[in-house]
């Protein structure tokens, strides 16, 4: 029987706690909720949580990596985390790298990876700018030489 993920909005960004092995259908579920959130809520994270996942086959792998494919898309940066030894080993030995997911060990580390690439990003549309974001420009600033 499969059953909803529920997506849960903390601030900007979205995290999903997965507390059960998932099957193909809910998977799919997920995809489409998610997806869905993101354009939503204008997050700019996506936190997925694995740490009750004791085994994964090749497509919730593949899905994982499409659910971060997708959410870069909408301009959501996605970060898996809790991710256990043996998830990690499966997922290679089945040829998964997940090339593309950050990954990282807990979830405060992962919101901090979201954080550091908001920063990043951040910066980047400044310098791309001239070092001027939307926000100093004012409201007559097309009338400035």
């Amino acid at each position: 029987m499969s059953e909803q993920v529920p997506v849960l909005r903390i601030g900007q960004v979205l995290l999903v706690s997965i507390q059960t092995d998932l099957d193909d259908r809910t998977v799919m579920l997920l995809q489409d909720d998610l997806a869905a959130a993101v354009v939503d809520s204008d997050a700019h994270g996506v936190v997925i949580d694995i740490t009750a996942v004791d085994i994964v086959d090749s497509f919730v792998g593949r899905m994982l990596a499409t659910i971060a494919s997708i959410s870069r898309l909408l301009d959501a940066q996605t970060v898996v985390v809790g991710m256990r030894p043996a998830v990690a080993i499966t997922l290679v030995e089945l040829g998964l790298s997940l090339g593309g997911v950050r990954t990282a060990l807990t979830l405060d580390k992962g919101l901090q990876v979201l954080e550091r690439a908001r920063r990043e990003q951040a910066g980047d549309e400044a310098s791309l700018l001239g070092g001027f974001s939307d926000r100093d420009a004012g409201p007559d600033a097309a009338a400035r030489p």
